[in-house]
């Protein structure tokens, strides 16, 4: 849920903010700025946000989605929306600095507490080191956290002593790295090097800004003006603005869609044209649809749920555009047809997406990566069966490990001698010119164009029929 960028009650001593201002700049270092909420739409936010993004941040850690399923939970869904985007807001703070806000409580305890507990604590940190929250609020309403459950009020002075005594003293030197799980960041620094591993830590830090793709014949520049943003390199305009995107300029005119930057690129590689007819496999929740329908192609946008196919239903009539839609998994669909152009967005572990959803480092386990490739093989040559002769396929998936992309593609030529590579030129399509690998394919990383805010990180290849 989006919301203004959350503040503290109002109120708190000046030297208490200042010190907390101070505080939160050493644990996460420069950042870019962006636009702050007015002040008068401050919100006294109080114990019952904050024990709700403790319900939001355990229910992340627990398992693959936890996050957004907590947000029907009792504890959330009962706050009024001001509250809720705060508790969401503390809960992805404090899982993006997770490893850091851990490191600064571990130098601090001399033994570690109950889970309870230590939640209060990573909860009240992530607000005076990340959002900025002043440090009295933060404090105050920990220990009435602790005060209120009988198992965690013989902890309310060691709450109230460790956050003060990191306000105080500051919070030390932390890591960037030490927010990814182990076994992730020893896989990446074995596939991408140090260097990767280091820009990998620190994107995984920041929240990211918000991507819009704009319709063909909808000038990018006069979006980007009126949301306060700026157009990149192939058109997706970038904004730093928060809210509900529903109020936004453009938004109930159809003129645009949410869509990271990089998450354009596989549908500009595939370079559909007026006219063909296109296959989008594993087609929710919508977005590259969009980008198709909006080519003038005659799209099939299939899924195997059709619950997540909804937001592209909104969308289409949202934007007026339209696609036929096929609820069904695309190894089992019973048509046919071919096409002129096929796009596989293949299910992954998406280890790429960790700007937006910082909670995928901690579902996803090594075992999610063998099973989820053997699921990729399986649908890549399903996806072939589809293209016609002379006809093109391109293959994504939004995950950073080589077994879902690289390896898959290769295993594929081997497998399918009719397709071919057809290299990608990065600068026509809106990506960094170092996604490009020795093969013509498209390894984008969430570092790369780290001065403009970074992108999801992407595995994207074209194939095209030629036997």
């Amino acid at each position: 849920m989006a919301g203004e960028k959350p503040r503290g009650p109002r109120g708190e001593g000046r030297n208490s903010a200042a010190r907390g201002r101070r505080v939160a700049e050493q644990a996460r270092g420069p950042r870019r700025p962006r636009p702050e909420a007015p002040r008068d739409e401050a919100a006294d936010i109080g114990v019952e946000a904050r024990l709700a993004a403790g319900v939001l941040l355990n229910a992340a850690l627990e398992g693959r989605g936890g996050l957004d399923a907590a947000l029907s939970f009792r504890e959330v869904a009962g706050l009024p929306a001001p509250d809720r985007a705060f508790a969401r807001a503390v809960a992805m703070a404090a899982l993006r600095r997770l490893g850091e806000i851990d490191q600064i409580l571990d130098r601090r305890l001399q033994k570690a507490p109950p889970a309870t507990v230590r939640t209060i604590l990573r909860v009240a940190l992530a607000q005076t080191l990340v959002l900025e929250t002043p440090a009295f609020a933060a404090v105050s309403t920990a220990v009435k956290l602790a005060e209120r459950d009988p198992k965690t009020r013989p902890y309310k002075n060691l709450v109230n002593a460790v956050l003060r005594g990191v306000g105080r003293d500051g919070p030390g030197l932390t890591t960037a790295e030490s927010n990814l799980p182990d076994w992730i960041a020893a896989r990446w620094r074995a596939t991408w090097g140090e260097a990767a591993l280091a820009g990998l830590a620190l994107a995984a830090r920041e929240e990211p800004p918000t991507d819009l793709s704009v319709k063909p014949g909808v000038d990018p520049a006069a979006v980007a003006d009126a949301v306060d943003g700026e157009v990149l390199p192939g058109g997706t305009v970038r904004t730093g603005r928060r809210g509900d995107i529903a109020t936004w300029p453009g938004f109930e005119d159809g003129t645009w869609w949410v869509q990271d930057a990089a998450a354009a690129v596989p549908v500009r590689l595939l370079a559909p044209r007026a006219g063909e007819t296109v296959a989008d496999l594993c087609a929710a929740p919508g977005g590259k649809t969009l980008q198709l329908a909006a080519a003038s192609a005659s799209v099939v946008a299939l899924d195997r749920s059709d619950k997540r196919l909804n937001r592209l239903r909104q969308n289409l009539e949202r934007t007026g555009l339209a696609a036929e839609i096929v609820v069904t998994p695309a190894e089992e669909w019973e048509d046919p047809r071919t096409f002129d152009a096929v796009l596989l967005d293949a299910p992954c572990t998406a280890t790429g997406t960790f700007r937006r959803n910082p909670e995928v480092l901690r579902a996803t386990r090594p075992a999610d990566v063998a099973k989820l490739a053997d699921v990729q093989h399986r649908l890549l040559d399903a996806a072939a069966e589809r293209v016609r002769p002379g006809g093109r396929l391109v293959y994504c998936v939004c995950s950073l490990e080589r077994e879902e992309g690289e390896t898959q593609i290769i295993a594929f030529l081997r497998r399918n001698p009719a397709f071919r590579t057809a290299p990608a030129d990065p600068a026509a399509l809106g990506a960094p010119d170092e996604a490009r690998t020795p093969e013509g394919w498209l390894r984008i990383l969430p570092s790369m164009w780290a001065e403009k805010g970074g992108l999801d990180g992407f595995f994207v290849a074209r194939l095209d029929r030629v036997g």
